[in-house]
């Protein structure tokens, strides 16, 4: 009769307070159980309800629970994967000989029977109860057929008191312990989900400092962190502020800090939102890639990337009037370049601390096409060009020598969507000093319109007014 198992032996909530389970091994539970029908033997053999020549009886219960101790524990049997349900199904039909051997006798025979049937039920649950009870049943049926059943069926009151005291006291010691695995499992539990909900809040905290595509590949198990690289075709870009150095000087370190990081936030949420992996920042410098860890195709990698850089541009003239009418007086211009082509990508340094970025010829190109764009330009490579010529209008910006190529590299220049061009353009801006507009009639509500168009109305009409 064993004892339900044990979880483990204490388990910890807090590291200053492990809470303990108290373990109640196969041995303890058989020895219990076994010291239970010894104890309504013995009862049986003082009131003569069985023959006093069952003393051996007695004597195999006390010592059966150290015999199947040793077999399941010095022996081959050990090596068993099921050991405890094959010793649970020994206990089974010991107990049907010995209530054969109890001639049926009523009391003490339902003792013995529901005392083996909650062990099975507790071990191995229904299936094993159902087994456990057919097979106890089958050697009843037999020993019985054999040693025939007691002349009387009746119990005395000592022996039926003792029977059900004993059964009993087997079964709510066994449920104590019971209740006590349940309750530390359910602690468990509630531990496993906080350590759950704390290591997700940790994760969203550490995914700050990676691009989100990476960082879920890495959360899902698609990705390993290994030092590992591989060759891909990537959109690479680059962008810097074009006098931001002399903007630092004018500035307190801390006004600069707040612009800077403004403008990275409102940047990564343009590069997130066509899908870019953002590499890193340096200075008032972003790399962002297409490609990795998920790509859509050359043709469409390249299209995003590039979409991206308009959008960015656009957006730039927005923040620039914010930060105008916040003082800052410097034309802040962004200017981009971009290359398309094979780079090595992956996790590169250490095995103790990596970075997951790219390298190759391609990148030193997307670099050397932003340095050389003016402010506000978009400077792309051919294979860029070609990509995306059908969808966006580009200016042909000659060639450029770069270290690395063998031949010189023909550049072009972003102009805009072809889309926006001519007179069904939805997008227009206008800018001058104390004036600009930025306007893209696609994202405009009915109610926006109304606002913006009684607000230029005013606008026109002081200007008309002023000219008088």
């Amino acid at each position: 009769m064993n004892a339900p198992l044990k979880v483990a032996k204490t388990l910890s909530f807090d590291s200053s307070k492990p809470v303990a389970i108290p373990p109640m091994p196969d041995y303890n539970g058989r020895l219990l159980a076994y010291t239970s029908m010894a104890v309504i033997l013995a009862t049986c053999i003082y009131q003569s309800v069985v023959p006093k020549e069952l003393y051996w009886l007695l004597a195999g219960c006390i010592i059966w629970p150290h015999v199947v101790h040793f077999l399941s524990r010095r022996t081959l049997l050990r090596k068993s994967a099921r050991i405890r349900h094959k010793m649970l199904m020994l206990d089974s039909t010991f107990a049907g000989v010995l209530v054969g051997f109890l001639g049926l006798v009523a009391i003490p025979s339902t003792a013995v029977v529901i005392t083996v049937m909650f062990s099975c039920l507790m071990v191995g649950g229904v299936r094993l109860w159902v087994t456990g009870t057919l097979l106890m049943a089958t050697t009843t049926v037999l020993s019985s057929a054999f040693l025939g059943t007691a002349e009387s069926l009746h119990t005395p009151l000592l022996t039926s008191i003792v029977s059900v005291a004993a059964s009993g006291v087997y079964i709510c010691i066994t449920a104590f312990y019971s209740h006590q695995q349940a309750r530390s499992l359910m602690q468990a539990k509630t531990q496993i989900q906080n350590q759950r909900e704390q290591s997700i809040a940790l994760s969203h905290k550490l995914s700050k400092y990676l691009s989100p595509q990476v960082w879920q590949s890495i959360f899902t198990g698609e990705r390993d962190v290994r030092l590992e690289t591989q060759r891909k075709k990537l959109a690479i870009f680059f962008s810097d502020i074009k006098g931001f150095t002399e903007l630092s000087e004018e500035m307190e370190p801390e006004a600069l800090t707040e612009l800077l990081n403004h403008y990275f936030n409102e940047m990564s949420e343009v590069a997130l939102k066509y899908g870019g992996t953002i590499d890193k920042f340096v200075g008032d410098s972003i790399m962002v890639f297409f490609g990795d860890p998920t790509s859509r195709g050359a043709r469409e990698d390249a299209f995003s990337c590039v979409s991206m850089a308009i959008e960015m541009r656009k957006h730039m003239k927005i923040m620039r009037q914010k930060w105008r009418s916040q003082g800052i007086k410097t034309p802040l211009e962004i200017r981009m370049g971009i290359s398309m082509g094979y780079t090595t990508v992956g996790n590169f340094g250490a095995e103790n601390r990596m970075d997951y970025t790219i390298i190759g010829k391609e990148v030193n190109l997307a670099s050397r096409l932003e340095s050389l764009a003016e402010p506000g330009e978009i400077l792309i490579s051919y294979e860029t060009f070609s990509l995306i010529k059908d969808k966006i209008m580009c200016r042909d910006k000659g060639e450029i020598t770069v270290k690395g190529f063998v031949r010189p590299v023909p550049i072009y220049e972003v102009v805009d969507f072809r889309r926006d061009m001519g007179p069904n353009r939805s997008f227009m801006e206008h800018e001058h000093s104390g004036f600009a507009m930025y306007l893209d009639s696609d994202k405009i509500t009915e109610k926006e319109r109304t606002s913006i168009l009684a607000a230029l109305e005013d606008a026109a009409d002081r200007l008309r007014q002023e000219e008088l």
